[in-house]
């Protein structure tokens, strides 16, 4: 897990750099010229909010005596990853020229807390810093050319691996939660678990 940032990187950039190769004549004859009607800004700003508010009801459910369990010893504990999905927030977005946080230090970040309300603190703090970032960019900055990552990679692969990675995080988080018996906040067990201690203390 601890080099998921670069491995995920190589892989999106490599993928992009196939997908805008010199096509074949046949490719060519057959291609599709009409305009696309897929909208990044607001679909992954929807996407990564609705990440947010999952990572942060993970974290407030999380028992905060077990923020330090981790499933192996190699492993990041469920602090560390929440923290690392703060951190990598203002890493990614840097590639395209966001500046992190002043003292910021990415190298000691994840390990900087285990306290379950700075925790929640820091990954909307972190939430906050990526809109900003996101909707401060036009339509254009996203196909705006980034020759240091690849030849043919852009602002809108930063903004892609971005959401790619808060997915990878976000089912890593859940799994940890079930290994410790913590159900989701939004699965229908959750909801239907809820509403049955509601009933119950209605009848007391």
């Amino acid at each position: 897990m601890k080099n998921v940032f670069p491995a995920t990187l190589f892989v999106v950039l490599a993928v992009s750099t196939m997908a805008v190769g010199a096509p074949t004549q046949g490719a060519a004859d057959s291609a599709d010229h009409t305009s696309p009607s897929y909208d990044m800004k607001p679909q992954s700003l929807l996407d990564l909010e609705t990440m947010q508010k999952k990572f942060v009801d993970l974290a407030n459910a999380f028992p905060a005596d077990k923020l330090t369990w981790r499933p192996t010893p190699d492993s990041r504990s469920f602090a560390e990853v929440l923290l690392h999905v703060s951190g990598e927030r203002y890493q990614i977005l840097a590639l395209m020229g966001a500046q992190p946080p002043a003292g910021f230090d990415g190298k000691t970040f994840e390990k900087s807390t285990t306290d379950q309300s700075k925790i929640v603190e820091e990954l909307n703090k972190s939430w906050e810093f990526a809109k900003k970032a996101i909707n401060g960019m036009t339509n254009a900055d996203f196909s705006k050319p980034l020759p240091k990552l690849g030849p043919d990679a852009n602002a809108g692969d930063v903004i892609y691996i971005l959401v790619a990675d808060a997915h990878e995080h976000l089912g890593q988080s859940v799994a940890y939660a079930r290994e410790n018996g913590v159900v989701p906040p939004w699965t229908v067990a959750a909801k239907k678990a809820a509403e049955q201690k509601k009933a119950d203390t209605q009848k007391e």
